[in-house]
């Protein structure tokens, strides 16, 4: 195979199987801040949820059929989440429009974070970049309230993610409180 053939291979093979654009996050490290705005153009930084447990998920895109499922079982869940103290938080490199859109059709009541330039997204390692077009990873990291990263979900299933993240909140959780008292 010659230099350019391979070149071009691995070109393609790299636009179908995607990339992370920044080095994989570990549990323990702290969190990478960010400054967004939600669907309301409302900002929202990491440090504003200093205190409290956050569940900052990423999704692919607004209205599709996987991505919904996962926010409105989010939603469905989400007194029970609010009753353990943690903020729910969805981003993707939507923009607010799409965002409003999107929550306002599935009354989803917790903020859709905007990151049109990625910037946010790959600093988590969750975008995907598939040449002309980037989207992002359908991961989800759980925040401590010192803003280190306490669990990290590379593989969901939006059908009982919002389930297995309740579920494993309160383990953390259990453990924090051991930790800290």
């Amino acid at each position: 195979m010659s230099r350019c053939n391979r070149i071009t291979l691995a070109i393609i093979a790299s636009c179908f199987m995607g990339t992370a654009c920044a080095a994989e996050l570990l549990p323990g490290q702290p969190a990478p801040p960010f400054q967004l705005p939600d669907q309301s153009g409302e900002m929202h930084s990491l440090s504003d949820y200093r205190g409290r447990w956050v569940v900052l998920y990423f999704y692919p895109k607004d209205d599709t059929p996987g991505c919904t499922e996962e926010a409105c079982r989010f939603r469905d869940d989400i007194l029970r989440l609010d009753e353990m103290g943690a903020q729910v938080l969805g981003a993707s490199l939507d923009d607010r429009d799409s965002h409003a859109r999107f929550a306002d059709k599935h009354n989803l009541q917790f903020p859709l974070l905007s990151d049109t330039s990625g910037a946010v997204v790959a600093s988590y390692g969750s975008l995907r970049n598939l040449g002309i077009l980037k989207v992002a990873r359908r991961h989800t990291f759980i925040i401590d309230p010192g803003g280190r990263i306490a669990k990290i979900y590379r593989k969901v299933s939006p059908s009982d993610h919002s389930e297995q993240v309740i579920s494993d909140l309160k383990e953390l959780q259990r453990e924090y409180a051991a930790a800290s008292g």
